[in-house]
């Protein structure tokens, strides 16, 4: 991972267009491809962002200032996204190997509700049927990869309580996944959003994003894998 604080204006130009005006922020070059632009505010998400894969070339303009010119991988159709980095002043530029990560490592209730639902996914939503768990990506698995009855694909991300950071989480999934033409062909990946409690506002995120939300009864659940669970 390559960490760089500067002074930078960044500009991205896709499927939109956004303006990052002159300003100190923490740039992040991290080894799956990805670029995030952060401030010191804002919580955990970055201002701008490219998925990965992506490219990064460094050059400089005719005035002699130093740019990063960030390119996506061009979809089936259209144009590459592209977001062009300009850098005024750099305060520290370093890099970092953080080894080999062992990924986030769910608790007892959270795991064992990925189990059941990718056992019985048709309690999310008629006519579902389990792909694959633990659906690798290049920025993390997904909790279960499914199939509706009409074949479209059908990414579902599990929570035990759901917030917004997961509603946020599966979003990415979702724009990486929507890139890959195997999984595209029944017209895109869809998301659900599972948790026990959704907090409103992540429902309002979700919904806003297209993103079915399902709330899973973890008991109901447990009956339906062992009868004998209903006697406690």
């Amino acid at each position: 991972m390559r960490i760089v604080v500067a002074r930078c204006q960044v500009d991205y130009a896709g499927r939109l267009s956004a303006h990052l005006p002159m300003a100190t922020r923490v740039l992040m070059l991290k080894s799956d491809g990805s670029v995030l632009v952060h401030s010191d505010g804002g919580s955990y998400k970055p201002l701008n962002w490219m998925s990965p894969p992506c490219s990064v070339r460094e050059g400089a303009t005719d005035e002699g200032q130093i740019e990063w010119i960030v390119t996506s991988k061009a979809p089936s159709k259209g144009q590459p996204d592209t977001l062009r980095i300009l850098l005024e002043e750099i305060h520290h530029d370093s890099s970092h190997d953080l080894g080999i990560d062992p990924g986030l490592q769910k608790d007892g209730v959270e795991k064992h509700l990925q189990e059941l639902l990718a056992e019985h996914p048709g309690t999310l939503a008629d006519g579902l049927t389990l792909v694959r768990r633990e659906y690798p990506t290049a920025i993390g698995p997904v909790d279960l990869m499914c199939r509706d009855a009409g074949g479209q694909s059908v990414a579902v991300e599990i929570k035990r309580r759901g917030e917004i950071d997961g509603v946020e989480q599966l979003t990415r999934y979702l724009e990486l996944l929507n890139r890959d033409p195997l999984l595209t062909t029944k017209g895109g990946v869809r998301g659900i959003f599972a948790a026990q409690e959704i907090k409103p506002q992540a429902r309002v995120l979700a919904e806003d994003r297209g993103i079915q939300c399902a709330v899973v009864d973890y008991n109901a659940l447990r009956g339906l894998d062992d009868p004998t669970d209903r006697l406690f």
